[in-house]
């Protein structure tokens, strides 16, 4: 029997493709007797993909599971076909779960898509982090992310459909070798003879994942003693205490700082944080952009702040604003919300009574109406409640620890 592990009460959201993993993977979770809601995202990148979509909604159909198809409008896409698929793939469930009140999604990869990440990350020459695979469960703000197969074989959960008397599809591009993780499924099968086969690359990542956490640990003691974050959300770190850790420590609390402060879902790459590190490491002023971040010395702090140009253009307001800032929207209908900026501290004459830098000012949410600004909260303008750095500084702390 194929075991699906310990997951969270309620009803819980699936993410089905059409193929042998995620269709075994919905099956299973109807026969268990969970609660389940299905969504099939199609990317329209082939002319099958709306077909089997459809073919999805019918299985949920006769399973009295109710579905949804998501279709990725792709026509301003740039840039990698497949990184740009799997960001948009995330961010329409995202949307879907949240429209349909679920804090769960259930994701159907295995044992074999854990070892072919691994053997890719290698070839990349990834470290402790990246050779720690995908996560069991990952959680970001309201919303986790679960993968109860990653002990499963693919033979296996396709042997189970057999049985079952299911069928699934087979997307061709699982053939093709452009992509990279068709190139590692084949080069599996040549590497297994040498005793590495997929059972191995997993039980590394097994490893990895312990060593990444006891590294996550110090980072958050290394944090816990050099950092601080304003309510402006400026994030600080006492230049001494810094350089006397350990390089591995200096690079992870550098990284988790940016993307922190971006709110980004990756980190940068490694080179440019290495060169960034060896600046802020040099004892002289400075001051450089990565990440969407500015990056400066002041007083014996290394100083980060959010890069103006970065933060999303003016827009109406949500309750959520450039990653990290929660709103109240609550009479805010007729207001615009973007980053203060230059034009805005002008008109902010109160502003250095904030106690905040102007850097960190210069990001800050402000709200405007016909090109006139209305009120700067973070500058001591205007008479908007309501505006908060989501977690604070603890925020800060919990993003450090993989969740």
């Amino acid at each position: 029997m194929i075991s699906l592990g310990q997951l969270p009460e309620g009803t819980l959201g699936v993410a089905v493709s059409g193929g042998g993993d995620s269709v075994a993977l919905l099956v299973l979770l109807h026969r268990s007797g969970r609660k389940i809601k299905a969504a099939t995202v199609d990317h329209r990148l082939r002319p099958e993909s709306a077909s089997e979509a459809e073919g999805v909604a019918g299985l949920c159909a006769e399973l009295y599971i109710p579905h949804s198809t998501l279709v990725w409008d792709h026509a301003d896409r740039a840039g990698n076909l497949q990184n740009a698929a799997r960001d948009a793939r995330r961010n329409l469930l995202s949307g879907w779960a949240r429209a349909e009140g679920l804090g769960h999604i259930v994701l159907g990869h295995t044992l074999d898509d854990q070892a072919e990440t691994v053997l890719m990350r290698m070839a990349r020459g990834s470290g402790v982090d990246g050779l720690a695979g995908m996560a069991a469960e990952r959680c970001e703000n309201d919303l986790c992310w679960h993968r109860p197969l990653l002990a499963v074989r693919r033979a296996e959960l396709r042997t189970y459909l057999r049985e079952a008397g299911i069928g699934w599809v087979d997307d061709p591009s699982n053939e093709d070798t452009q992509y990279d993780r068709i190139k590692a499924r084949q080069a599996l099968e040549h590497l297994a003879p040498l005793g590495l086969t997929a059972e191995k690359l997993t039980e590394t990542a097994a490893h990895m994942r312990r060593a990444r956490a006891a590294l996550e640990e110090a980072t958050l003691a290394l944090a816990r003693s050099c950092a601080r974050v304003s309510a402006a959300g400026e994030l600080c770190l006492a230049s001494e205490i810094f350089a006397k850790a350990p390089e591995e420590l200096q690079l992870r609390l550098l990284a988790a700082s940016l993307r922190w402060v971006a709110s980004a879902d990756y980190r940068p790459r490694f080179a440019a944080l290495e060169s960034l590190l060896e600046t802020c490491l040099s004892g002289e002023n400075f001051g450089q952009t990565l990440h969407g971040c500015m990056i400066s010395w002041r007083k014996n702090e290394i100083v980060i702040n959010r890069e103006p140009s970065a933060t999303p253009k003016a827009a109406q307001v949500l309750t959520r604003w450039d990653g990290r800032w929660e709103i109240d929207p609550k009479g805010l209908e007729n207001l615009q919300i973007r980053a203060l900026g230059e034009d805005g501290v002008q008109c902010c004459p109160d502003w250095r009574d904030s106690g905040h830098s102007r850097r960190a000012l210069l990001a800050s949410p402000s709200f405007w109406r016909e090109g006139r600004l209305i009120a700067a909260p973070l500058a001591q303008f205007g008479q908007i409640r309501g505006v908060k750095l989501a977690g604070g500084e603890k925020g800060f702390y919990d993003a450090l620890i993989a969740h």
